[in-house]
């Protein structure tokens, strides 16, 4: 079989505009026109194309290229530097201009909150589309590791620790500068160690500000990026923040994404299910999470707004059947405010525990249990069985009841499929396994632009390029 060979010399007709090389069909088109739809006065990006003075690079054409290359996994600012002098979608989507690496990290820092806007104007336009319809919205969290080290992770212990040492390294530096004598004071030897001196005071400094910051022993501080916190994943445990994000039901698309330094999702629901109503600008009518978020305090907030939720509490994410004595099996008495254990026996109130926020219950003598048939498995205590009942018992229970019907395992099914595939994607197809900036302000921002991308990319499966450019993004001004 014969071979083709190119030839570099050869002479070509080429298109004199580089608008030629781009089809009209091709995403990259889909981007432009995002970035152009956006306001970038409610993003909170100064843009102003007469202002005088030493010029700068279009804003436009910067948020273009960090949303386009973080659609296809490209973040560095090193590797976006060359991308624009070689890739040809993105000299076409930059109109030409090439910032240098510097240009383009300066631009991410600057732009950090109005960065974390992106995903909020995003999805009004989705909602403006009716790609969103913001009935039912499910929360999923992910942890992600932060721009840091566990060698920067300080704790109270390993601070005393590293001073012991420096104190020591420090008196031992003293004695060595004490023991030169002026000949050998201009020295190489002695310069050596004034300088390692210098280094360990400031080193000294350092270490006790940050423990001043930790005030208990548990307490954690990561001196590169004090606002990631310590935890574990399925990968081990790394300094990290916890992701979040809301999805809408109809075609999965993010409402909402946050990043937080809570190693857990307890606290997170009401959180994140609320700004995302502030992105919709309305309520959801069914919020749904895994047992992860299972609180009753947190779910209650939302239950109170008469929004159905669907969140498994940890027993019944379990799937294990109830013992013969579970708390379940006693029947609650509300006029008498006792319970009746499964032989009919009561357990009376005995007091409440203020710190847990819990109600007491026990068994009116400690004789009948111990003269029980079932003494041994309903409890071995000599006290008697006993039952704690929270303060909001009844929504625990109304909402235990909501997952386990039909209705709530259908909307939980569809939480597998619609929840779950956003970070998939960013993880698998985009290389997400680690944030590149640093600071709480700078995690969001990147999880906004990262969450974008995810819809722009379901945007154009769902859509396609040329309607979305010619009914859909057209159909949107700007500010939306």
């Amino acid at each position: 079989m014969a071979y083709r060979f190119g030839d570099r010399e050869q002479i070509q007709m080429l298109p004199a505009s580089v608008e030629d090389y781009v089809d009209p069909d091709s995403p990259v088109r889909v981007y432009d026109a995002f970035v152009e739809a956006l306001s970038l006065q409610e993003l909170g990006i100064t843009y102003d194309p007469n202002q005088t003075g030493s010029p700068q690079y279009d804003p436009k054409a910067m948020l273009k290229l960090l949303v386009y290359g973080y659609s296809y996994g490209i973040r560095s600012s090193r590797r976006l530097e060359r991308e624009v002098c070689y890739n040809l979608s993105f000299i076409w989507l930059t109109g030409g201009l090439r910032p240098d690496h510097k240009t383009i990290a300066e631009f991410r820092r600057q732009n950090k909150k109005a960065l974390q806007q992106v995903l909020k104007q995003c999805a009004r336009m989705c909602l403006r589309l009716n790609l969103i319809a913001g009935n039912t919205l499910f929360v999923d969290g992910t942890k992600i590791r932060a721009n840091a080290g566990w060698n920067k992770q300080w704790s109270q212990d390993r601070g005393r620790k590293a001073l012991a040492k420096i104190d020591e390294r420090i008196q031992q530096l003293l004695k060595e500068c004490d023991s030169a004598d002026a000949a050998e004071a201009k020295s190489e030897s002695f310069v050596k160690i004034s300088e390692e001196l210098k280094d360990k005071q400031k080193l000294k400094a350092k270490i006790e500000t940050i423990l001043q910051e930790l005030r208990k022993p548990e307490d954690r501080l990561n001196s590169t990026d004090p606002d990631c916190a310590p935890m574990h994943s399925t990968k081990g445990a790394f300094p990290s923040y916890n992701a979040q994000h809301v999805v809408d039901a109809k075609h999965g698309l993010i409402v909402h994404a946050d990043a937080v330094s809570a190693a857990n999702d307890v606290y997170q629901f009401a959180q994140q299910i609320e700004q995302a109503h502030q992105t919709l600008a309305k309520p959801c009518t069914t919020a749904c999470a895994d047992a992860g978020y299972a609180n009753t305090e947190e779910t209650e907030k939302i239950d109170a707004q008469h929004i159905q939720v669907i969140v498994p509490s940890s027993f019944q994410a379990r799937e294990e059947e109830a013992a013969p004595f579970a708390k379940s099996k006693f029947t609650y008495d509300a006029e008498r405010n006792e319970y009746r254990c499964p032989e009919g026996h009561p357990l009376i109130y005995r007091g409440y525990d203020s710190a847990n926020r819990k109600h007491e219950y026990r068994i009116h003598a400690k004789e009948t249990c111990s003269a029980c048939q079932h003494f041994g498995v309903c409890t071995n205590s000599r006290h008697g069985r006993r039952i704690k009942r929270l303060d909001l018992e009844e929504i625990k229970i109304k909402l235990e009841a909501q997952y386990a019907s039909p209705e709530g395992q259908a909307i939980y099914k569809l939480r597998k499929q619609n929840a779950e595939h956003p970070f998939g994607h960013l993880r698998r197809n985009l290389g997400l396994q680690y944030f590149l900036l640093r600071g709480r302000d700078g995690v969001k921002a990147e999880m906004s632009i990262l969450a974008t991308c995810f819809n722009l990319a379901r945007m154009i499966t769902l859509i396609g390029v040329p309607a979305l450019l010619k009914h859909q993004f057209s159909a949107c001004p700007a500010g939306i």
